[in-house]
């Protein structure tokens, strides 16, 4: 991922950056700035979970959960993009934007997986002409209230989570 993300952060007309590109931006300043460069032309949008947030902005895990609002709204400033904090209480915020708090998912969202089912989602709504933090928005509700309306009997896999969204 390393050495493919610079082209990808030059060349993508929209972006959704999750977990190993997370990663990768975070352990590079130049990949940080090109983060940055493209949120005149072309729309961003990154899905931390806390440790990816904390690593972003160089922070404990800790200090972005004491203040999750805040830690969002600071990336979405840094990287000029929009951002979606994972967890419990997903925010999403972005430049001039009021900040939003879901109210929907539930634990069973922590399975490995989900969050690229997420992330899938949110690109789906942005590839539709949607506005990356509408597309958050909409993505995000849909993905937990999945969850929250999940059969108790039924485990819940991130495939099974992606077939449902059919």
């Amino acid at each position: 991922v390393q050495s493919l993300m610079p082209e990808v952060l030059r060349r993508s007309a929209q972006l959704v950056l999750d977990a190993d590109g997370l990663n990768a931006v975070a352990q590079d300043d130049r990949m940080q700035a090109g983060l940055r460069q493209r949120a005149s032309a072309q729309p961003s949008l990154i899905t931390p979970h806390p440790l990816e947030a904390a690593r972003l902005l160089k922070v404990s895990t800790t200090q972005v959960q004491n203040d999750r609002i805040g830690a969002a709204q600071e990336l979405a400033n840094r990287f000029d993009c929009t951002v979606v904090l994972k967890g419990s209480g997903t925010v999403i915020t972005a430049p001039g934007q009021t900040p939003r708090i879901n109210t929907t998912g539930n634990g069973r969202l922590a399975v490995g997986g989900t969050g690229d089912v997420l992330a899938g989602l949110i690109g789906a709504r942005m590839a539709q002409g949607i506005s990356a933090f509408e597309a958050a928005c909409m993505a995000v509700a849909q993905h937990g209230q999945l969850a929250d309306d999940w059969p108790k009997a039924y485990t819940l896999t991130a495939s099974r989570l992606a077939e449902r969204l059919t």
